[in-house]
């Protein structure tokens, strides 16, 4: 076994259909999937894939994911311009869980950070320990 990323897509439909079959999707249809960047172990994100978000990623090398709040597929990047691309996907033991290596490009966070993780506890509340890079705005406009 090696550590040595391997690049996707996944160009198989056998492939793609191994690995969706190894994944134990929840009652609604959905698993957690963290994205990080590849390079630097930096935990940008957590989002929510189905079947086909996760069949999307693994055809098209680009992270692509579930919007529970929209009810449907999510492009990270395609109103924003700040894409993933999927340098390489793991499941975790028990299939409940994906871990995305990513190369981000931009921000991670609609907030305008890096990473969605920038809030922790300090003394007697949350403290923001970064502050944004660019403006919701730019981002996504009004």
């Amino acid at each position: 076994m090696s550590d040595t990323p391997s690049p996707l897509p996944v160009t198989s439909d056998e492939g793609r259909a191994a690995v969706l079959a190894a994944v134990h999707f929840d009652a609604k249809g959905l698993v957690p999937a963290i994205a990080q960047q590849h390079d630097t172990g930096e935990v940008l994100m957590m989002a929510w894939m189905n079947a086909e978000s996760l069949e999307e990623t693994l055809r098209t090398g680009r992270a692509c994911y579930y919007s529970r709040s929209r009810g449907g597929l999510w492009r990270k990047g395609e109103s924003s311009g700040q894409v993933q691309t999927v340098v390489d996907l793991r499941l975790d033991c028990d299939g409940d869980t994906l871990l995305l290596l990513v190369d981000q490009i931009g921000v991670a966070c609609h907030t305008g950070r890096r990473s969605c993780f920038y809030s922790a506890p300090r003394g007697d509340g949350l403290v923001e320990l970064t502050a944004p890079l660019v403006s919701p705005e730019s981002l996504y406009g009004a």
